[in-house]
C-alpha cells in the first residue's frame, strides 16, 4: 500500500465486461494486495491519468474468468478504500429496458432495484452492526461529473434511471424483461449490487458508466442478446468509456460536498466500546475514524 498521502490515489475504476485495463495510465506500478475479505479481482495497477492518480481492477479478472456470483466484491472495494480511493467508479455493460436508451449509448443511473440472491454485501457483522442509508445509491455530484466527462467525449450519454442488477449468469426470460420495463427501470446488468452499497460503506463517492449493449430480450424487432452481440458492443463503446475516464480524471476535485464521506457518521449501531480488538482491526479502514 502506499505509504505517504502524494501516492494514494484518489480516483478508482473498476473495468467490466470490455474494459480489462485502462489506457493512457503513466507511471504505472501493480498492487498485489490481500484484505480481511480475501484478495480483489486482480492485482491492482495504479498510475497517473491526466495529474490524477488513479487504481484500476478488472472486475472480472484476467481474462475475464469469474461470473458476476463469483467476483470478490468485498476484496474490491476494500482493497481500493485501503489504498485511499474516495471516488470509484464502475464501469459496467447493460441491457436496455427502454427504446430510447439505445445500444452504444452511455448510461450514468441514479437507482438501483436488487434482484440478486447470493451475495454477501456488507463488510459488517461479526461483532460490529451498521446500517447505512441507501436511499439514493449514487454519488450525486460523481455522477454528474460522470455524465459531463461522456459527453465531452462525444457520447451519447442519459443521466438517470433505474439499473436492475440480476444474479446471472443467464439473462433475462421475456417475461423478466417485460416485467422489470413494466416497473419503470432503465437497463439491466449483473455487477452493480452489491458494489454500490460496499462503496457507501466504505464512505466513497460512487458512480456507474453504464454501457448499453442490447435491447435486452422484450423487443421482439431484435434479435436475442448474446454473449456475442455484448462484446461486440461493448469493444465499440470501450474507446469512449476510455476517454470519459480521462475527461472525468481531468476535472475531478479534491473536495467532496456531497454526504458519501460521513455515511457511517450514525449508521454504526455498535458502542464503540463493546467492538473487539479483531473486528476493529478487521474494519480499520472502514471505521477507524470513528471508534478511535
Amino acid at each position: 500500500m502506499p505509504a505517504n498521502a502524494a501516492a494514494r490515489p484518489k480516483l478508482g475504476v473498476i473495468g467490466g465486461t470490455g474494459l480489462y485495463a485502462m489506457a493512457g495510465l503513466e507511471s504505472a506500478e501493480t498492487v498485489d494486495a490481500d484484505t480481511p475479505f480475501g484478495k480483489p479481482s486482480a492485482p491492482i495497477v495504479i498510475g497517473e491519468i491526466a495529474g490524477t492518480r488513479t487504481a484500476f481492477v478488472p472486475r472480472h479478472g484476467v481474462g475475464h474468468r469469474l461470473l458476476p456470483t463469483e467476483i470478490p466484491y468485498l476484496g474490491n472495494v476494500y482493497a481500493l478504500k485501503a489504498l485511499g480511493v474516495e471516488h470509484l467508479v464502475s464501469v459496467s455493460a447493460v441491457g436496455s429496458l427502454r427504446e430510447d436508451f439505445a445500444p452504444l449509448h452511455l448510461v450514468i443511473p441514479d437507482q438501483l432495484i436488487d434482484r440478486t440472491r447470493r451475495r454477501r454485501s456488507t463488510f459488517f457483522g461479526d461483532g460490529v452492526a451498521a446500517h447505512v442509508g441507501f436511499a439514493d445509491p449514487f454519488c450525486p455530484r460523481l455522477s454528474t461529473s460522470l455524465c459531463e466527462a461522456a459527453r465531452q467525449a462525444g457520447a451519447t450519454v442519459h443521466r438517470g434511471g433505474v439499473y436492475v442488477v440480476m444474479e446471472g449468469p443467464a439473462f433475462s426470460t421475456r417475461a423478466e424483461s417485460s416485467l422489470y420495463r413494466s416497473w419503470g427501470a432503465s437497463v439491466i446488468g449483473m455487477t452493480a449490487l452489491p458494489e454500490a452499497k460496499l462503496a457507501r460503506e466504505a464512505e466513497m463517492c460512487y458512480a456507474t458508466l453504464a454501457c448499453v449493449t442490447d435491447y435486452d430480450v422484450w423487443r421482439e424487432s431484435e434479435a436475442d442478446v448474446s454473449v456475442e452481440m455484448v462484446v461486440a458492443n461493448l469493444q465499440a463503446n470501450a474507446q469512449a468509456a476510455q476517454r470519459a475516464l480521462h475527461a472525468l480524471a481531468a476535472g475531478l476535485s479534491d473536495e467532496r460536498p456531497c454526504a458519501c464521506g460521513g455515511a457511517l457518521a450514525t449508521a454504526i449501531a455498535t458502542n464503540p466500546a463493546h467492538i473487539g480488538v479483531e473486528a476493529r482491526e478487521r474494519l480499520a479502514p472502514i471505521i477507524g475514524k470513528y471508534i478511535a
